[in-house]
């Protein structure tokens, strides 16, 4: 999935969505994309792209899409925070955050927080871990993590048919 010739979705990962084309994708929701993150030091951190590249930040999106983005954010944390719970003891919560700061399109982060993780990082915000954390291969979303995928689509799907 991470070779060179690959990776080109990475620079449009909402047109590529659109497209069929981001293989990171989850599911679709209402206003935008379940995506499995890039990298898995935290396993079973997913984000939600917003469904319109040119939407920059939340209050941006008209109210009924803007709640609908926000509705899918939970839908997506709730799915993570189950499976993430059945697959691993150590299991604490999950971390929602909107930010923005770096990629200039809508996205919530769904971080899995543990148990396991190392005492001067597990309270403290995700960006907080070393850098070599994000850019180390072992962590890197690859087929061994295609399990993972399977179990937080399965969730969501369940969730839909379960909401009212």
């Amino acid at each position: 999935m991470d070779s060179e010739s690959s990776t080109a979705w990475k620079a449009d990962r909402i047109g590529s969505a659109l497209r069929g084309e981001n293989p990171s994708v989850l599911r679709r929701l209402g206003a935008g994309f379940a995506v499995i993150g890039d990298v898995q030091f935290l396993p079973g951190y997913s984000v939600l792209l917003v469904d319109d590249p040119g939407v920059q930040r939340l209050s941006e999106l008209p109210r009924k899409r803007r709640l609908q983005f926000l509705a899918d954010m939970d839908q997506l944390g709730e799915a993570v925070e189950q499976t993430c719970r059945r697959a691993d003891p150590g299991f604490r919560r999950v971390n929602l955050e909107i930010l923005g700061n770096t990629d200039p399109f809508l996205h919530a982060h769904i971080w899995p927080r543990y148990e396991w993780e190392p005492p001067d990082l597990v309270g403290v915000p995700v960006w907080l871990y070393p850098r070599e954390r994000w850019s180390d291969d072992r962590f890197a979303l690859g087929s061994q993590h295609d399990p993972l995928r399977e179990n937080i689509g399965a969730e969501l799907d369940r969730l839909r048919r379960s909401a009212p």
